[in-house]
């Protein structure tokens, strides 16, 4: 596996346990199917035909549970930048298919007073090196949290959705470079897909031609989260 070789220190034993996603996933948010053998008519599961995101596909490198959550959050709340790379790595492998259609890519980005505590924008610093590895437009700034939103933990979906209605937002310059083009979001956890959601939206209403989502892990039912 990729994340063996990374440069990182990562336990062994850490890596190991993760459980990477494999095909057959919906093609709407990233979900493993149970079965496969051709038993399901429709690429997507019933929560998406039923409710489509904002954003036409998403992909994620591994579930969110025990053996991934630590290394997420050493890498989010722990600075501990050389796991950037190997979640990098692990999009690159998932997403190959919406790398391949996507014209640039952009991480979700932070508010600045929330980048100002934290010193640096988890997703940017997966993104970042996942452009060059795709040979993708990097488009860090096109983004933006306009408005500082509670955090996420702890909210319905309902409630996650409300707290970043209207938070983002598409700079001048970036509307010139999101217009008419196929921009894959880049993030480290899917949830409820609330602020995939909300970015994607954001992008469409600034001319974006399309939005897809690549994240390092998803929770298992994210969909089935209260709304």
């Amino acid at each position: 596996m990729e994340a063996g070789r990374a440069g990182a220190s990562l336990e062994a034993d850490a890596w190991r346990q993760v459980a990477f996603l494999e095909a057959p996933v919906c093609d709407g948010c990233g979900a493993a199917f149970e079965f496969d053998g051709g038993m399901f008519a429709e690429s997507r599961c019933a929560a998406c035909l039923a409710k489509p995101y904002a954003f036409e596909r998403a992909r994620a490198a591994c579930v969110y549970d025990d053996a991934s959550r630590g290394l997420v959050l050493r890498f989010k709340h722990g600075d501990h930048q050389p796991l950037a790379p190997v979640f990098a790595r692990w999009i690159h492998r998932s997403a190959a298919e919406l790398i391949e259609a996507a014209d640039a890519i952009a991480p979700i980005p932070l508010h600045p007073l929330r980048l100002l505590a934290r010193r640096f924008n988890q997703a940017a610093e997966i993104a970042r090196p996942l452009a060059v590895m795709a040979g993708r437009d990097y488009l860090a700034d096109a983004l933006v949290r306009a408005r500082r939103t509670d955090s996420q933990g702890g909210k319905s979906g309902r409630g996650r959705r409300e707290n970043v209605r209207g938070a983002f937002s598409v700079t001048s310059t970036g509307a010139r470079r999101v217009r008419g083009r196929r921009i894959l979001l880049i993030d480290d956890v899917l949830t409820t897909g609330a602020t995939g959601e909300a970015c994607a939206k954001a992008l469409l209403e600034a001319g974006a031609r399309a939005v897809d989502l690549a994240v390092v892990a998803r929770v298992r039912t994210a969909r089935q989260l209260p709304m």
